[in-house]
């Protein structure tokens, strides 16, 4: 489903901020809230399926696969014995697994 808030937010928000010319304002934060509805503006390393090596029409019991798999790899509990370099590491890939992990969960939970 295509985003049409940030048109709709930018369309008044530009009206009220352009007094003295409301038509342009209009057409500036209609401009603005499109290229944030079409995620411009989103990081492209900001990809939580291909955080875990999956496609976007991975089923969810293939994340979950994904995820166990990769967690266990880099789990900072493995490594506990092994240099600070490596320790820090996995904890920070473990912190991406975390959160593309979580991210996923999220956007299915809200598109069902």
């Amino acid at each position: 489903m295509q985003r049409w808030y940030g048109k709709l937010l930018g369309f008044f928000a530009g009206a009220a901020l352009l007094r003295a010319n409301p038509f342009l304002g209009a057409v500036i934060g209609l401009l603005i809230g499109h290229a944030f509805d079409s995620d411009w503006f989103r990081l492209r390393g900001d990809d939580p399926y291909a955080a875990l090596g999956l496609t976007r029409e991975a089923s969810d019991a293939e994340v979950d696969q994904a995820y166990r798999r990769l967690i266990a790899q880099y789990h900072p509990d493995r490594v506990v014995n092994a240099a600070p370099e490596l320790r820090e590491q996995a904890e920070r890939r473990a912190r991406e697994l975390n959160r593309a992990y979580d991210r996923i969960k999220t956007l299915r939970k809200n598109r069902k």
